[in-house]
């Protein structure tokens, strides 16, 4: 692993892995990528019950590179969990197509999908050739989660800090950050270099990151280290002077992130150029480059959430293992609701994967569960770094995603697509 010498990931929003990836089995195989099986997808009768139960949505492909938005929060994915019975202990997925129907018609106005058909949709290589091909050609992953059953606030702390602080949901208007130790407070105290390259500015015209939820991002020392995308992270690259760990926070207000609402399409575009300015430059050598999703969005998967390590161990982090910001009528705040997906004791749902390096093992496909508090793992092993909750300490290091003995991909492979910005994007139909 001291192969590595610079780690960047970067999260984009909101999009599950049968939405992305269900059909990446078929075209690993047509390809000579691998074999059948390989890819956990999406099954050939996959559906979900109706918003009104009175028959079956199918799984299909979208046309459109534009669908409206859906709901991951707590509530919701509870719901989506187990329709009938969201404190089960039993995982049926059956509930993806009623939250979003009714996130739907709770609008005002309301959405068009009122039905919430859209929770069913999956793109293809034709939409999605360059991620398709670069999934192929590097790794990926059949079990990899978001770390909580919610929406993105709570899901991205946990990249940072490896708990969401007891919370399931985004911090209240007026709330002082949390003073959880994140992971570029470790490496700023053990002397290893970092950055975070922001895309956008937020609506107070502060970088759009997510470490300004946290006390450190004020801090002195991270002055200097969060920095624009561009001109900062393509000149490093260049010029061979990237960090030993770099977060690639994406454009969450320029409609660059993938996030439903947004043209998937022009986002992967926009990530396809952040990877092939790595992979074109001496930086290759020694670096990874991470490539996954904050949370699935609410949209169809048809593998449960898996069994998950709270984060409570730290004594100075604030943890719970069951979440303390949930309000009154919320999903396991109402007498008699045990289940054990109540608490910070199961991931959240399969999101895409790229570890895209050149160690990277050729068309590598993992089947160990872990979320992506593994990336903290990571960081952590290979810096000798102390882990930040139970979390990320329980995680597996990605060791298994590389070949440093034999350098797969010392040259990046040749034939890699442009990604498109071709297809249709309307929000008033589907497909």
């Amino acid at each position: 692993m001291k192969s590595i010498n610079h780690i960047v990931f970067l999260l984009q929003e909101n999009q599950a892995f049968d939405t992305y990836f269900g059909s990446l089995d078929s075209y690993r195989v047509r390809n000579g990528f691998g074999a059948l099986g390989d890819i956990d997808g999406l099954p050939a009768n996959a559906q979900n019950p109706s918003f009104d139960g009175t028959s079956t949505v199918s799984a299909f492909h979208l046309t459109t590179a534009c669908t409206e938005n859906s709901s991951p929060a707590w509530n919701e994915s509870h719901v989506q969990w187990n329709r009938g019975n969201p404190v089960s202990p039993t995982a049926a997925l059956d509930g993806f197509v009623f939250t979003s129907a009714k996130f739907a018609q709770d609008q005002v106005p309301p959405l068009n999908d009122i039905e919430g058909l859209r929770a069913m949709g999956f793109y293809t290589e034709r939409e999605l050739p360059y991620y398709y091909f670069m999934a192929s050609q590097f790794a990926t992953s059949n079990r990899w989660f978001s770390p909580v059953m919610s929406r993105t606030s709570p899901n991205r702390w946990y990249l940072l800090a490896g708990t969401s602080a007891g919370r399931a949901y985004p911090l209240p208007p007026g709330s002082p950050p949390l003073d959880n130790k994140t992971i570029f407070q470790l490496l700023e105290e053990a002397n290893i270099s970092w950055k975070v390259y922001y895309t956008d500015l937020d609506h107070l015209g502060r970088p759009a990151i997510f470490l300004n939820d946290f006390t450190f991002a004020t801090d002195p020392r991270a002055q200097g280290k969060i920095v624009p995308v561009d001109p900062d992270y393509f000149r490093d690259v260049a010029n061979g002077t990237l960090p030993a760990v770099a977060l690639i926070e994406s454009g969450y207000n320029s409609g660059r992130d993938e996030h439903p609402g947004n043209n998937v399409q022009r986002g992967a575009a926009y990530a396809a150029s952040l990877i092939n300015a790595l992979m074109s430059s001496s930086s290759w050598n020694d670096s990874v480059f991470i490539w996954t999703f904050d949370e699935a969005g609410g949209l169809f998967d048809h593998v449960a959430p898996a069994p998950a390590v709270p984060p409570v161990s730290a004594p100075t982090q604030n943890d719970s293992p069951t979440p303390t910001d949930l309000f009154p009528g919320d999903i396991c705040t109402n007498p008699g609701e045990t289940g054990p997906n109540c608490s910070f004791s199961f991931t959240g749902y399969r999101i895409p994967l790229m570890v895209i390096s050149p160690f990277t093992r050729k068309h590598y496909v993992s089947d160990t569960n872990a979320d992506f508090t593994a990336i903290l793992k990571l960081i952590e092993t290979r810096f000798g770094l102390s882990s930040l909750t139970a979390r990320d300490a329980a995680q597996m290091d990605m060791t298994e995603f590389f070949d440093f003995q034999n350098v797969p991909w010392r040259t990046p492979p040749a034939g890699i697509p442009t990604q498109p910005e071709d297809a249709p994007c309307y929000f008033n139909q589907l497909p």
